[in-house]
């Protein structure tokens, strides 16, 4: 499996920002692990931090929005038979799905820092025909920190890039936390509004 990471990784590497937009968009390898390469890319003068952040924010926000259509237009059904070859198995199409039932659209942006709903959240908002407009925007608010991050840690990692998800943990947690909380502060202000 390493090895298969590496092939595609330098497949990708050799197409520059594109590649970074790729890997994130066909989502066969991890979006950390991809952005913690294209990191160390920076680190090595291959490409350029800016680039990489707009490009890492394209690839993922375009990932995001075909799960979208897939929710939309293909509905739980379609995703429960074919979700295995989106590495989306039904435990969390039903978590997603909890989450966005429970806490609303606001949680389009803080499911993107929790670990197994992140992938699986936009599915639900399709489903649910939420506005197009407001999925994007939460979405790429997101995804622009998360891009940010896992490149400033690839860079300070340099070679020692395939070490992010290690490097990562001790962050993780506390961030989906606070993404936690965030959202279901959100969720409270919302009904707090809706009564007032």
């Amino acid at each position: 499996m390493q090895d298969f990471i590496m092939n595609v990784l330098e497949m990708l590497s050799s197409l520059g920002y594109l590649g970074i937009a790729l890997g994130l968009m066909i989502e066969i390898i991890p979006s950390e692990i991809v952005l913690g390469y294209g990191g160390y890319m920076i680190s090595e003068e291959t490409i350029g931090f800016a680039g990489a952040v707009i490009a890492g924010t394209i690839g993922g926000t375009i990932a995001q929005v075909f799960l979208y259509w897939l929710g939309m237009y293909g509905g739980r059904p379609f995703l429960e038979k074919y979700g295995k070859y989106l590495l989306i198995n039904q435990h969390h199409i039903d978590l997603s799905q909890e989450w966005f039932r429970k806490f609303g659209p606001g949680v389009i942006f803080s499911a993107r820092f929790i670990p197994v709903v992140r992938h699986a959240i936009s599915i639900p908002a399709g489903i649910a025909r939420m506005s197009f407009i407001k999925f994007t925007l939460y979405t790429v608010a997101a995804i622009i920190p998360w891009t940010i991050f896992f490149l400033y840690l690839g860079m300070v990692l340099g070679e020692n890039w395939p070490q992010i998800k290690e490097f990562a943990r001790p962050y993780i947690i506390p961030i989906s936390a606070i993404a936690l909380i965030g959202g279901i502060s959100y969720f409270l202000y919302s009904r707090k509004k809706k009564k007032a």
